[in-house]
């Protein structure tokens, strides 16, 4: 029996895994000025490394993107394992470094936050496209979805990098066949991009106000 339930674990893909934990994600706002509002930073850390196994399995075209989730990541997770409690609220960890006046410093946590959800911007946007056009070039569908989430955040030397990682951007099959399960019909695929899509947008959304409240929204990179 637990041979089996372990096989079944075993065979789901990293977007029936999204799926799963961001379904349990409840966010909590406050209902004075004595409260903050409660964001779980826990399944926004899975749901990245979920991204970099995608990018793993995709190959080395994505390896300065995900580089640059997985250091992002690293940062948030060296924090909270200091104070599980504390900084389970990725909130809190906006309060702390606004008070230490370290939250717009490049290398801040606040700021590891910040671009992990662009970067999870970015993908919803791009899973969503996908979804509505399966059949359109995947080169075309990352750089329409770039622009519109990431681009005008980005300096000119992002932006010089992207192009160049636009060119090497893979296939469809290879894309579908990284996030899909093995003989998954595109319907089924598709379904669970949709999914997806609701759990995540209106918590990518709350994040996002969080972010404007502590006036980190316009920082750009290089």
């Amino acid at each position: 029996m637990k041979r089996k339930r372990y096989e079944m674990e075993k065979k789901k893909t990293e977007l029936q895994t999204a799926i799963e934990e961001l379904s349990l994600v409840t966010i909590t706002k406050p209902v004075d000025n004595t409260e903050t509002t409660h964001i779980p930073l826990r399944p926004l850390l899975s749901f990245c490394n979920l991204i970099i196994q995608v990018l793993d399995r995709i190959g080395p075209t994505m390896a300065v993107l995900r580089q640059d989730i997985d250091q992002n990541i690293q940062r948030l997770e060296k924090l909270y394992e200091t104070d599980h409690c504390g900084y389970s609220n990725l909130v809190e960890i906006l309060n702390k470094e606004r008070n230490e006046g370290t939250h717009k410093m490049v290398t801040s946590c606040s700021r590891a936050l910040l671009w992990l959800t662009r970067t999870m911007d970015f993908s919803v946007a791009l899973l969503r496209l996908l979804s509505k056009e399966m059949s359109s070039k995947m080169e075309e569908l990352v750089e329409e979805c770039y622009m519109a989430t990431l681009k005008p955040h980005h300096g000119w030397i992002a932006s010089a990098a992207f192009k160049v990682c636009l060119k090497i951007v893979p296939d469809n099959k290879t894309f579908m066949d990284a996030i899909g399960a093995r003989d998954q019909s595109y319907e089924t695929l598709r379904e669970e991009i949709d999914t997806l899509s609701s759990l995540l947008t209106p918590i990518l959304k709350e994040i996002s106000i969080v972010l404007e409240q502590y006036g980190l929204n316009r920082l750009k990179s290089m």
